[in-house]
């Protein structure tokens, strides 16, 4: 049995790419042009990691608003334009896939985020080469932090859950990951993280930095498996 991780599995915003403040700055103009006005703090609290379902839920149920018809594809296109000419990759994520790829051990991407964003951004970040297989909340009946989306990745590339590595930067995605029956560590490295306080099992292992990857897979072991 091979010491080393049949999977690991990365979120994508604010994980692979930094990408969280713009799809909130974005989220937070559109809606007041809505009518609606939250600031930061109520997105990272509520809609970071969820799908745009969950979310356009929220704002009807919590915040009592409707979204018009064409609220949502008028988000990705203004936000796609920012990403085009302000998206960056997480500084020193290449090394780390490069890493994965030199210990032969499968990657993939499970995101909330749309099938056409996800791609995108993955092209816009030169991150598409080395994420071939991508799985979005597009493919499950429950998003994070269901474990749906997580155990399908695992399924389709023939991993055992305790055998596969998640790392996230959401608490839904933590979630899903623990009722998975995976092992996840917290990414803190993004910018929308900031200041942040913290609300997650202690138990998780924090990687606040990608220049701490090979410690960390050095450090971590999956569990097992008869």
């Amino acid at each position: 049995m091979t010491h080393d991780w049949d999977l690991i599995i990365f979120d994508c915003d604010g994980v692979l790419i930094d990408s969280e403040l713009l799809s909130a700055e974005v989220l937070i103009e559109l809606l007041a042009e809505a009518g609606v006005d939250i600031g930061f703090d109520h997105v990272r609290r509520n809609f970071l990691g969820r799908s745009f379902a969950t979310v356009a839920k929220h704002i009807r149920e919590d915040l009592g608003h409707d979204l018009a018809p064409d609220f949502e594809q008028l988000y990705r296109t203004r936000l796609l334009a920012r990403f085009e000419t302000e998206l960056k990759p997480m500084p020193g994520i290449a090394p780390a896939l490069a890493l994965t790829a030199a210990r032969g051990v499968p990657v993939c991407v499970a995101t909330s985020s749309s099938p056409p964003r996800v791609s995108r951004s993955l092209d816009i970040a030169g991150l598409a080469p080395a994420l071939r297989h991508v799985f979005t909340a597009s493919q499950v009946a429950r998003g994070k932090p269901a474990p749906d989306l997580f155990l399908l990745a695992a399924k389709e590339m023939g991993a055992e859950p305790a055998r596969t590595l998640v790392i996230e930067d959401s608490l839904p995605g933590l979630e899903a990951a623990a009722a998975a029956g995976m092992i996840a560590v917290r990414f803190i490295g993004g910018g929308h993280l900031a200041g942040a306080t913290l609300r997650h099992d202690p138990a998780v292992p924090l990687l606040r930095d990608w220049a701490e990857f090979p410690a960390l897979l050095d450090r971590l072991r999956p569990e097992a498996v008869a």
